[in-house]
């Protein structure tokens, strides 16, 4: 159950609030619809309740806020817009990402994949997906982790009919199933079809709550459309004719050539039409929206389960309500036997019958859709000897125990026989049928000339049998590990070629930067094998790590796979450790292998003479991979500070052009002021002796700090883990 309570959006400048005090209730086993026009703050409202938007108000999830659950996951499913994902990442890949980060098995995904159908394109992606495929996509990555609660925004905007059929059938198939599910909507007939219960906004306020029994009957209004080129002429007969029978039609013009009339059957209009000489281009059923308004003053939300009416259970079949039917609404009849309306008027053609009275009638037979058929057969045609056939009579099988019986129907005298016969036996009475449960609609034969003869009237039918199926529960739930997130961060960067286009775009550079230092000359080796310039303030391979580093938060920001959690992308100490971690190893492997990579071009091209193996090769090669592991944990923190790819990829070339140069002005006035280096006053400072050796490995790190590129990347990876700290705990108080 969702409670929602005095939701209020924080307003811009002089402008109203978007949502000003919404409370409603969904509740468990319904499917809730907000509905309201574009611009009403259904999206504002629905963003409020997830705690993604700042405001006033509080949401209860079955009785706990959405910051209070410690898996908000595990317990509300979420949909606003577009899926989120990148456009590169496959189907299967994007939900067994979700899967890692939900906690959830990774065989999960395919079981979702089954139900949402979309098996066959588990190997596309996510870019590449039509409408249809992406709002299946999103319906799967909210049923993912097997919630009790669906919040969706608008899911079926854009759709065919026949998806959004399958859609609502899913969203029910959940509420069934005890689950909660509110989807908010634009189109009235839409939550009248799908929705249990519909509460209305309009300009960010609640104007009506009400069941969809009584959202059908008092917003949704049966009229006739019709196109002509003479509308306004036609107008004027059709309120001619309504004066002269004293019935109650309205006409309504709505521009051009197009009439809406209340009131009267698409018959009547087109006989009127006809009569006149009167061309009409278009003439059809149509459900007449009332306004939001129009349902204010309806019974709001009880506790108790709503009975389905006949206008609304046409409404979810798809089926336009008739006005025979709208009449009959309040009255409890079937639309066949309405009442007709009071004042004189042409009388229904298939009224209920007395006694005794009326034209001769064949045997009764049921309406389609009225229930079980009654257990008799006609009789075949020309003359058949033996006794008359006794008049049909309905089994007790045929329905519920009757509530009231309705009269008897008289279908005349009998046919005499063609042929001498023996007197028949005196047919029995046909018994009462109960009018609750069956209704009974007089058949006529079909005459010898072509008057036209009207269609019975559909009747309401029971809600046809689902035929989608939801994905299994997960009934067991992995405890929470330190390797989950790590194993979503793998899978993240995995799951596209950027990294490997960004990796393979570094060697090749390495290597051709290279092979141009060694043809140039006066190049260091440390250097070659690097294929660091002079001129250039870091190495391919450290520009390149820190790219990786900031696409791994920038990513998030850009296609926010972690939205269904609090939040774009939560600021979680577990979930930054397994980004430094993913990237710590990514840079590791691309610094070896560029190193690997130019010593193998040297060696081909200009032979063995420029891969030797210098002395201090163990100092060179862990200052290297410091160098390019502090680039990629610079963009990792930078990208998560400043929500930026581009602002992490800064952050990295940052360090030594403003960086660099601040710390070596500050190492050399140090070293200025004694005859001994910086970094012989910091290891004099220590203790004399370590054991296993360690003076020699402290001496060695403080030797790479007191370098300038060695400590503006320290000072910068410090500076930004503070500043992510700040930022974290500071959205976690508000």
């Amino acid at each position: 159950m969702i409670e929602a309570i005095g939701l209020t959006s924080i307003p811009r400048k002089e402008q109203p609030p978007a949502v000003d005090n919404v409370s409603f209730e969904a509740h468990t086993g319904r499917v809730t619809a907000l509905l309201g026009a574009p611009g009403a703050g259904k999206t504002t409202a629905l963003r409020l309740m997830l705690e993604l938007q700042r405001g006033r108000g509080i949401t209860y999830f079955r009785g706990r806020p959405l910051h209070g659950i410690p898996h908000p996951a595990h317990e509300v499913g979420v949909l606003l817009g577009d899926v989120p994902g990148h456009p590169a990442r496959s189907v299967r890949g994007h939900l067994r990402m979700l899967c890692a980060a939900s906690g959830v098995p990774a065989r999960r995904a395919d079981e979702v994949l089954e139900a949402v159908g979309l098996v066959s394109l588990r190997d596309e992606r996510l870019g590449t997906l039509s409408r249809g495929m992406d709002r299946r996509l999103g319906l799967a990555c909210a049923l993912l982790p097997d919630p009790h609660t669906l919040v969706l925004d608008d899911p079926a905007r854009g759709l065919a009919v026949g998806e959004r059929r399958w859609l609502y059938d899913m969203l029910r198939e959940h509420a069934a199933q005890g689950g909660t599910v509110l989807c908010s909507t634009a189109d009235p007939k839409e939550a009248a079809r799908f929705a249990d219960h519909v509460v209305t906004l309009d300009g960010g306020r609640v104007v009506a709550d009400q069941r969809a029994a009584d959202f059908a009957r008092t917003r949704l209004r049966p009229r006739v459309v019709v196109r002509s080129p003479h509308a306004a002429r036609l107008s004027v007969l059709l309120a001619q004719r309504a004066r002269s029978t004293q019935r109650s039609v309205e006409v309504v013009r709505e521009g051009g050539n197009r009439l809406c009339v209340y009131g009267t059957t698409c018959a009547e209009v087109g006989e009127t039409a006809f009569r006149n000489g009167i061309v009409v281009h278009q003439l059809a059923d149509e459900v007449g929206d009332m306004g939001p308004g129009a349902g204010a003053g309806a019974e709001t939300s009880t506790t108790q389960e709503p009975q389905p009416s006949s206008a609304a259970i046409d409404a979810r079949t798809g089926a336009d309500p008739e006005p025979e039917a709208a009449a009959a609404l309040d009255s409890g009849l079937e639309p066949e036997f309405a009442p007709p309306a009071p004042g004189p008027g042409p009388e229904p053609e298939f009224a209920p019958l007395a006694p005794g009275s009326g034209p001769e009638l064949e045997p009764p037979t049921l309406a389609p859709g009225s229930g079980p058929e009654p257990e008799f057969a006609p009789p075949a045609p020309g003359p058949v000897p033996g006794p008359e056939p006794e008049p049909p009579t309905l089994t007790p099988d045929s329905g519920p125990e009757p509530a009231a019986a309705a009269p008897a129907l008289d279908c005349g005298p009998e046919p005499e026989p063609s042929a001498p016969a023996a007197a028949p036996a005196p047919a029995p009475a046909p018994e009462a049928v109960p009018a609750a449960s069956t209704t009974l609609v007089p058949h006529q034969e079909a005459p010898a000339d072509d008057t036209p003869q009207a269609a019975p009237s559909q009747q309401p039918t029971t809600p046809r049998p689902t035929t989608v199926a939801l994905p299994p529960p997960v009934l067991v739930r992995p405890a929470p590990t330190p390797l989950r997130p790590v194993r979503y961060e793998i899978r993240r960067a995995a799951g596209v070629a950027t990294g490997y286009i960004v990796g393979a775009c570094v060697l090749a550079v390495s290597a051709l930067t290279a092979v141009l230092l060694a043809r140039i000359g006066h190049t260091p080796q440390p250097r070659l094998l690097a294929a660091w310039p002079v001129e250039l303030p870091l190495p391919p391979a450290a520009l390149g790590a820190g790219l990786l580093g900031a696409l791994a938060f920038g990513d998030e920001f850009r296609h926010p796979a972690l939205a269904v959690d609090r939040g774009t992308v939560p600021r979680r100490l577990g979930l930054l450790t397994a980004k430094l971690f993913v990237a710590s190893l990514t840079a590791l492997a691309l610094a070896v292998l560029t190193v690997g990579c130019t010593a193998e071009v040297l060696y081909l091209v200009y032979g063995s003479e420029l891969v030797a193996l210098p002395a201090d090769w163990p100092a060179l090669t862990a200052g290297w991979l410091a160098l390019v592991t502090g680039c990629a944990w610079a963009g990792v923190l930078a990208a998560g500070v400043f929500r930026s790819t581009t602002a992490g990829l800064a952050a990295v070339v940052a360090v030594p052009l403003l960086v660099v140069p601040a710390v070596h002005k500050m190492t050399e006035g140090l070293s200025a002021r004694g005859p001994v280096p910086f970094a012989g006053r910091l290891k004099g400072g220590l203790p004399p002796r370590w054991p296993f050796g360690g003076e020699q490995h402290l001496e060695a790190l403080l030797r790479l700090l007191a370098q300038p590129v060695g400590g503006a990347m320290a000072l910068s990876v410090l500076a930004l883990l503070c500043a992510y700290a700040f930022t974290g705990l500071r959205s976690r108080v508000r």
